[in-house]
């Protein structure tokens, strides 16, 4: 056979590798956003969290505006961050988490899950900094919690949001409220409550029980105001439970060292 008749056989042999390849297998690219959205969400039902950020990623390639890939992708590097612990692949996932979660919101302004991705996103950052620095995303996760339950007023992770963001104040030092008050110009501060903070985590665990994390930050509140019965039951009630999501448990450890210290 001449050189030139090898070449083309070589060429040929190629195509119809890639061509049987593509049959088999077909690219992400030439799968719709939906049908990404769908594979993703079924990874995640299977605690496959980092491949279910895959699929939400790549329905957003294929639709960049898309707002259910948007608020999805959020959640998912909020879970991730949190599996993560302190540090700078936590932060970089809670940055990315909070850059989805403002596009879900401003692609649909009146969605309650885009804007509690966002929130949820913004207070799961302003957890890993400072007790000051906390205070220059309190306005953030405040009125995003607001405008989740605006369209939604039993979307249990606003509920959530919001009764933390009440229970963070109110933790709060004296001195950074001050310096909030000085540089940022702002009394918002005045409406937080303890109470406000139970009530609201309490009514985030009546609507969606099965959530783990509604009971652990409860169960905080609890403890910090003295109501240390309540507290440890709560947290031995997320020991009790199955595990059902990607971070349980996390969470269930973290109960157990808490129960250890009350």
């Amino acid at each position: 056979m001449t050189l030139g008749r090898q070449l083309t056989a070589v060429v040929w042999c190629m195509i119809a590798v890639a061509a049987s390849a593509a049959t088999a297998h077909p690219a992400w690219s030439q799968t719709t956003a939906r049908e990404q959205i769908a594979l993703g969400d079924h990874e995640y039902t299977l605690r496959k969290v980092p491949a279910a950020l895959e699929r939400y990623r790549a329905a957003l390639q294929a639709e960049p505006k898309n707002y259910d890939a948007l608020w999805k992708a959020s959640r998912a590097e909020v879970d991730l961050a949190e599996s993560y612990g302190k540090g700078k692949a936590q932060d970089e996932a809670l940055t990315r988490a909070e850059a989805f979660g403002r596009r879900a919101a401003e692609v649909n302004p009146l969605g309650t899950e885009g804007h509690f991705a966002l929130a949820r996103a913004a207070g799961r950052r302003a957890l890993s900094v400072s007790a000051r620095d906390r205070i220059k995303f309190a306005d953030l996760v405040r009125t995003e919690a607001l405008a989740s339950l605006r369209g939604d007023s039993l979307n249990a992770g606003a509920l959530h949001v919001l009764g933390m963001w009440h229970a963070e104040v109110m933790r709060t030092d004296v001195i950074s409220r001050t310096l909030a008050r000085a540089f940022f110009k702002t009394d918002m501060f005045k409406v937080a409550s303890w109470n406000e903070a139970q009530r609201l985590m309490e009514r985030a665990v009546a609507l969606d029980p099965d959530r783990l994390v509604h009971r652990m930050d409860l169960a905080a509140i609890y403890a910090d105001r003295g109501l240390k019965a309540k507290a440890r039951a709560t947290y031995e009630a997320v020991l009790a439970a199955p595990v059902r999501e990607f971070n349980d448990e996390v969470y269930q450890r973290l109960a157990a060292e808490r129960l250890r210290k009350l």
